[in-house]
């Protein structure tokens, strides 16, 4: 049974990594899951200097996932490089950095950090607010999409992975908009703007008002969203969204994702990532398929 995966001329041992921001840089999850048995690990955002996120309360359940506004807290590059990097390497995992920002230069400067660095991949979160244009996300607007994916691709050492954000009205016109800037790959969906509201105390649940939802409540939307990109053009895909069991990943498999990332099942059971992954064992077993590549985009 094959079940690597190549993107971008990366190989992995199988189609299963987790999603940003759900993993930490996997120390977190040692006791649970051997890293070195994914197909990769995607790291939590990281900048270029240290974010302290946003104020609490920042998560919420709701039915059928979550919300947050966590607001991509992080270390900052430097210790990232000097602490999880090395860790990762030492358990022999494969890696993907998530990198965020607040203008390009923000990215530019911790893809360069990145460069002589032994990771696989970056994802470049473009669902971050552009603070020059006056806060819109950079992956809410086709041309700075593509500006930015043009400037992070020209400075970058490894291939580059965007972050597909589905708040936008055409998500195959914001595909496009990246492949035109040169990315090697894209990844999506990031979570959908939501919101709720303590009816008893008549507040916002979360301190930001607004949140990311996550969870399974999604995953129809990002099966829909992976296939319109697959048809749309012909960069490999990293397909996430409310992915729970091994039967929600070859759902997005088929639909077109060459990968899956594991996101918010990480918080109900920190073994998840594993238990897809026998999930996605068991389904080929049962249909005896014996390279996983048949069935991706096979719809």
């Amino acid at each position: 049974m094959n079940l690597c995966v190549t993107i971008a001329g990366k190989t992995f041992k199988n189609p299963v990594t987790t999603a940003s921001g759900t993993f930490g840089s996997g120390a977190e999850f040692e006791e649970f899951i051997d890293l070195s048995a994914l197909g990769a690990v995607t790291t939590k955002g990281v900048s270029n200097v240290p974010w302290e996120g946003n104020g609490t309360p920042r998560v919420a359940e709701t039915y059928g996932g979550m919300l947050n506004a966590v607001g991509l807290q992080n270390p900052g590059i430097e210790l990232f490089c000097r602490r999880d990097i090395p860790h990762l390497v030492e358990k022999k995992a494969s890696i993907i950095v998530n990198v965020c920002g607040k203008s390009v230069e923000d990215y530019v400067e911790v893809v360069e950090r990145l460069a002589e660095e032994p990771v696989d991949l970056l994802e470049i979160n473009v669902s971050c607010p552009n603070v020059k244009e006056g806060g819109i996300a950079f992956g809410q607007d086709p041309r700075a999409l593509y500006e930015i994916t043009r400037k992070v691709k020209e400075r970058a050492a490894q291939p580059i992975v965007m972050k597909l954000s589905p708040n936008v009205t055409d998500i195959a016109e914001m595909a496009r908009a990246a492949e035109a800037g040169g990315s090697d790959a894209l990844s999506l969906i990031n979570t959908i703007t939501g919101m709720k509201i303590d009816i008893h105390r008549r507040r916002f649940v979360l301190a930001n008002g607004t949140g990311g939802l996550s969870g399974p409540a999604i995953h129809p939307v990002a099966v829909r969203m992976v296939y319109q990109v697959h048809k749309a053009c012909s960069l490999p895909i990293i397909g996430m969204g409310g992915v729970m069991t091994g039967e929600d990943a070859i759902e997005l498999m088929m639909a077109g994702a060459t990968m899956v990332a594991v996101g918010t099942a990480n918080f109900h059971d920190p073994g998840a990532a594993m238990k897809v992954l026998e999930g996605i064992r068991r389904y080929m077993d049962r249909y005896r398929i014996d390279d996983i590549r048949e069935i991706i985009g096979c719809m």
